[in-house]
């Protein structure tokens, strides 16, 4: 029904929300000092509060709800959450007008999404690289087996292309062009089809726009200790894992979701360093939100999975 990016638009001298998703993720870096584009999450947790209520609460309306179908809302949250976090997200649902706020982890959403049998007594493994988190997770028979979740995602990854540039070049760049760029040439192993990109930004010396060309090799090296980190937690993750459990793994392979398993090479460098098959699966971007979508279809025999009922 919708799809848009967590960013959302406010004037800071009125608190009127001037636009989100695409159109606030267009703002970026563009706007006046009054006027400031923020994302109300960072690492997997709520950084407003407030914000973060506006927004659902837009989301809702944009979806037809209103104050007479105030629907049951189920959100897909990191498995990382802290007790406190779990609760603002639930609070923060309600006061947006939710009837009753129910919160499953990512990773078991996107198994759902991805059409794995979890509730057979066979090892499914699932790699969800998100924008503030990574989570991995082996599921069997309904539950999680095993599970290694980090604060580093694809926001880092921007970031730290952001700080290479700025380091190497001496030149300032966006949130955004870092992103295109990533998107462009970004890749976690070699690729036989690379290019080099122009980049322009801001010279940190002389403060006028400047022009300096990127090749794939020096992106890769920029976010080698996030792709590291990742590929870290994959690697722990399958040592926690059941014997039983792993022999199922080699036949079945891991699944990489999350719009940063679209990373250039990221299932190649993981299928090297782990030795097991490893699968982009149909729709990455959108697979936990469909498994919360079959969540709700089937509420009453897949609420057993929730993380917390409504209270």
């Amino acid at each position: 029904m919708l799809n848009e990016p967590t960013v959302i638009a406010l004037n800071e001298r009125t608190q009127d929300v001037l636009a989100m998703g695409k159109d606030a993720w267009q703002m970026i870096g563009r706007t006046p000092a009054y006027i400031v584009a923020v994302r109300p999450l960072r690492g997997g947790a709520i950084t407003d509060f407030d914000i973060t209520q506006r927004m659902i609460r837009l989301l809702l309306k944009r979806s037809g709800v209103n104050r007479w179908n105030r629907p049951r809302v189920l959100i897909c949250v990191p498995s990382a959450i802290t007790e406190v976090e779990r609760r603002a997200v639930e609070e923060a649902a309600r006061r947006a007008g939710a009837a009753g706020a129910y919160l499953i982890e990512q990773p078991m959403a996107a198994a759902i999404g991805a059409g794995l049998p979890i509730h057979e007594p066979l090892g499914n493994m699932i790699v969800d690289v998100g924008g503030g988190t990574t989570e991995t997770a082996v599921i069997s028979l309904g539950g999680i087996v095993a599970l290694q979740a980090i604060r580093v995602g694809s926001f880092d990854i921007d970031a730290s292309i952001q700080a290479f540039v700025r380091r190497e070049y001496g030149i300032a760049i966006g949130e955004r062009t870092a992103e295109e760029i990533k998107i462009t040439i970004g890749s976690a192993y070699p690729m036989e089809d690379e290019i080099k990109v122009e980049v322009r930004g801001r010279d940190l010396m002389t403060g006028l726009p400047k022009t300096v060309i990127l090749s794939p090799e020096e992106v890769r090296e920029a976010i080698e200790e996030q792709v590291g980190a990742i590929v870290d937690s994959v690697v722990s993750c399958l040592g926690e894992a059941p014997p039983e459990l792993a022999q199922d793994l080699i036949v079945q392979g891991i699944h990489l979701v999350g719009g940063g398993g679209l990373l250039r090479g990221l299932d190649r460098r993981l299928q090297e360093e782990t030795a097991i098959p490893v699968h982009l699966v149909e729709a990455p971007l959108e697979c936990v939100v469909l498994g919360a979508g079959r969540c709700l279809e089937a509420f009453e025999s897949l609420k057993v999975m929730f993380m917390g009922a409504e209270r």
